[in-house]
């Protein structure tokens, strides 16, 4: 029997977890000693390459992965780079900067929250207005792409307005789902930390996620985490002392991720990746708006990593329904309800190519008619 058979793979149209090459998950097939100096020099390897990919040079950022999904590494920043004495501006849009609130209550961190529509970028006026208002905060917080509805927010423009008000706080950038694929000047940004995942853009397998920190605020943190495991600094100072985990490493994930790098430098880099998103994207709104579907953001919103549509009004739309019937066709496609609207999304990202998008249209139109609803769909 096949360790890998690929007719029985379902495509996976999510924004995580996502399909990998082939290539990627064959790479797993080693067994490493997390002391082994195979998996030091792998470890070595992937910390380079990401700074190669963010774009900034190894003098002034470092890169720190850190065992677990994106969260993990999100709630890390957090509990390093806010000391207790500190007060993180939230600036939220969607449902992963709703979580961001939540680790900060929960670690009894203090922080603010600024609610944006969720249809709508964080406005970068009202973001320099509260500064201007209250230049206390000492850590401010957003979301590249926010993966609830797609949105962009103008994360640059931001970072410069923070560092103008308030040059000393620490800007932290969640970029789990735009990273690899969305270019962004982390320098000319004025990002102190940014944050994403080995299976989003990049396109390993889940495992582990990474930091991208600037070396001389790090090296500030020392002592500031109440968290012996989410601890940013001391992963940090332990991988560069003997580049070596401080627990248990992702072995095998690692591994796949290493591949992907090498996949993501074969195929062009970020420039060339994000072509391939941005047609993928471009192939599923031209064809779901002739179906009838309509977008949940407005045609303002220039992003390419996931879509929202709107349920469509037919009274025969069943959104489990819709999904299972697409599922059993070997189509994933993201399921339930992330937003306060009533909204599906069709991810871009991944091992994802324009036949696949032209493959899945076709299979919507098909489930539309077995479902019996009017076609193409008026909404």
């Amino acid at each position: 029997m096949d360790v890998f058979n690929a007719s029985v793979d379902k495509k996976l149209f999510t924004p995580g977890p996502l399909g990998v090459s082939m290539t990627t998950k064959q790479a797993m097939l080693r067994d490493l000693g997390s002391r082994d100096t195979a998996f030091i020099d792998t470890v070595k390897k992937i910390r380079s390459k990401l700074l190669d990919v963010a774009g900034v040079p190894a003098q002034v950022f470092t890169s720190v992965p850190v065992q677990g999904s994106g969260t993990y590494a999100v709630e890390a920043v957090f509990h390093t780079a806010l000391p207790t004495t500190g007060k993180a501006l939230l600036l939220v849009n969607g449902a992963y900067g709703k979580r961001m609130k939540k680790i900060c209550e929960l670690a009894g961190l203090a922080h603010q929250t600024e609610i944006f529509s969720e249809n709508m970028k964080v406005a970068p006026s009202a973001v320099e207005e509260i500064l201007q208002n209250d230049p206390s905060f000492t850590l401010v917080a957003v979301v590249h792409c926010e993966t609830s509805s797609g949105i962009i927010n103008p994360v640059s423009e931001i970072g410069c307005i923070v560092k103008n008000h308030i040059p000393d706080a620490s800007y932290f950038v969640d970029a789990m789902s735009s990273f690899g694929a969305i270019p962004l000047d982390l320098q000319a940004s004025k990002v102190d930390y940014l944050v994403s995942s080995a299976n989003k853009c990049l396109e390993g397998v889940p495992g582990f996620s990474f930091v991208i920190a600037r070396l001389d605020h790090l090296l500030q943190c020392k002592g500031n985490s109440t968290s012996l495991s989410l601890d940013l600094y001391d992963q940090y100072d332990n991988l560069e002392k003997t580049h070596q985990f401080r627990f248990t490493p992702p072995t095998h994930s690692m591994l796949a991720f290493q591949q992907a790098l090498l996949e993501l430098e074969q195929e062009g880099g970020v420039l060339e990746r994000g072509k391939r998103y941005q047609k993928n994207c471009q192939i599923i709104r031209e064809g779901m708006k002739k179906f009838g579907f309509r977008e949940f953001l407005d045609s303002s919103h220039k992003g390419y990593i996931i879509t929202s549509f709107c349920f469509p009004k037919d009274p025969k739309f069943v959104f489990e329904e819709f999904y299972h019937r697409l599922n059993e066709k070997g189509l994933v496609i993201y399921p339930g309800k992330v937003l306060d609207s009533d909204c599906f999304r069709i991810g871009n990202i991944g091992h994802l190519f324009p036949d696949d998008m032209t493959h899945l249209l076709q299979c919507i139109k098909e489930v539309c008619q077995e479902m019996e609803m009017s076609f193409p769909i008026n909404n």
